[in-house]
């Protein structure tokens, strides 16, 4: 691997990671409760990591961050490949977690690009 692609993922991992930061902020400020951050699936699993998972009013809503040059280009980063490893995440969370058993649940999807403010897609996709 080039020095070049080192930095490249590097910048963008540190790029996502900030957007995660500033989504979960956005959340905070519109009266969601951050449940968790990066919610990892175990290795091999086929399963997604879900950026953020928050609760308001009785439902349990699993966040996809994406963060790219322009919101057209973070929206067209939501390929059904990805929701379905998402929805295989959140599966595993709920497994480990039964007391949002009796939650709603929704998926919802912030975009993010530079020197715009964040865009809420409320069930952006469902189970």
């Amino acid at each position: 691997m080039t020095e070049f692609k080192k930095e490249k993922g590097t910048k963008a991992r540190k790029d996502g990671r900030n957007a995660e930061e500033k989504a979960a902020l956005f959340l905070r400020l519109k009266g969601y409760r951050i449940i968790e951050k990066n919610f990892r699936p175990p290795r091999g699993s086929g399963a997604g990591e879900i950026d953020l998972i928050a609760a308001k009013s009785g439902v349990l809503i699993f966040i996809e961050v994406k963060f790219r040059r322009s919101k057209e280009e973070a929206a067209e980063s939501v390929s059904r490949n990805v929701q379905n490893r998402r929805i295989r995440g959140a599966e595993f969370f709920l497994s480990q977690h039964p007391e949002f058993e009796n939650f709603e649940k929704r998926f919802d999807v912030i975009l993010m690009a530079p020197f715009s403010l964040p865009e809420h897609i409320k069930n952006a996709f469902s189970l």
